[in-house]
């Protein structure tokens, strides 16, 4: 089996198209797909679906990708351990959540970028659940996410709690939700969320479903910043950090809601597989320089 088969089949798997790995790894299309050929062949088997767009991994496509990570990640592992210096290079994969981007891309990135000068920083945006799953699969080398208190990374990743804060609830005053409302009473007005797949989302809705209460979305957004422009107007009810919150240019539009009975907490995680192997400092460094940022902005994180 030839190393840089692998890498070809692995940067395909990755970037979804042919064309994408070629320009990842400086090799001509036709060499991408002959590398692919030429492991699926030592293999005997299909690893690529050629039928789906973008390209996908079949079944066994799925688990010679992560057998195949752990591989390259042990090469690199390999070259850092003897290399001169013992100087950290080659690819981070490090998945971010967008509620926690805003503040991983300033002190922790810059601190990165400080300490390991050779690596190469592949970041990606994605929901909580995705990102977990990632990490277990090895798609992405390390993520920072936030998880529902009470709710834990999975057992074949390693966690490191960056604390826990408060959730807010926050409405327009023209929506006309009461001061203090009973969960029954907010079920009743909708809500601006994220689309599908957002833990916060789930958290929420599950929590509506245990008492048997509906749970109406009125407007999906991405944007955090329409979502709050949305809240504003007095579209429904929304949430939001306090992070956020404080730095919103629609903070003095809108109204935090105390609900006596549903006060939804965090908790900030990095995860990573592992061993981390040469990847070990600089998830630490990112994961110490992350806990720092999100205290400066979260003074009352536990």
């Amino acid at each position: 089996m030839n190393i840089h088969d692998l890498e070809a089949f692995v940067a395909v798997v990755e970037t979804g198209s042919i064309v994408a790995a070629s320009a990842r790894i400086n090799l001509t299309q036709p060499g991408i797909t002959r590398r692919v050929q030429n492991l699926e062949d030592s293999l005997g088997i299909a690893l690529l679906d050629r039928q789906s767009k973008p390209l996908k991994p079949t079944a066994a496509g799925r688990e010679a990708y992560e057998h195949g990570r752990r591989v390259l990640r042990s090469l690199d592992d390999l070259k850092a351990g003897v290399s001169p210096g013992g100087a950290i290079g080659g690819e981070f994969r490090l998945g971010i959540m967008p509620y926690l981007s805003e503040t991983a891309l300033s002190l922790p990135l810059d601190r990165l970028r400080s300490q390991f000068p050779q690596l190469t920083l592949r970041i990606v945006s994605g929901w909580s659940p995705q990102l977990v799953d990632q990490v277990a699969h090895s798609q992405v080398d390390a993520a920072a996410v936030c998880l529902p208190e009470g709710v834990h990374p999975p057992e074949d990743v390693v966690g490191d709690n960056l604390g826990t804060h408060g959730v807010l609830l926050v409405a327009a005053p023209s929506l006309d939700v009461p001061k203090m409302p009973r969960l029954d009473e907010l079920s009743r007005f909708p809500w601006i969320m994220n689309q599908t797949g957002c833990g916060f989302r789930a958290f929420i809705h599950h929590r509506f479903e245990v008492e048997r209460l509906p749970f109406n979305v009125g407007v999906e957004a991405m944007s955090a910043d329409l979502r709050m422009s949305l809240i504003a107007r007095g579209l429904g009810v929304g949430i939001v950090t306090p992070a956020a919150l404080a730095g919103s240019r629609w903070r003095d539009e809108v109204e935090i809601i105390d609900v006596p009975d549903f006060r939804p907490k965090v908790v900030s995680w990095v995860l990573h597989r592992p061993p981390a192997g040469r990847l070990a400092r600089p998830i630490a460094a990112f994961s110490e320089a992350l806990r720092e940022a999100l205290k400066t902005e979260m003074p009352f994180l536990t």
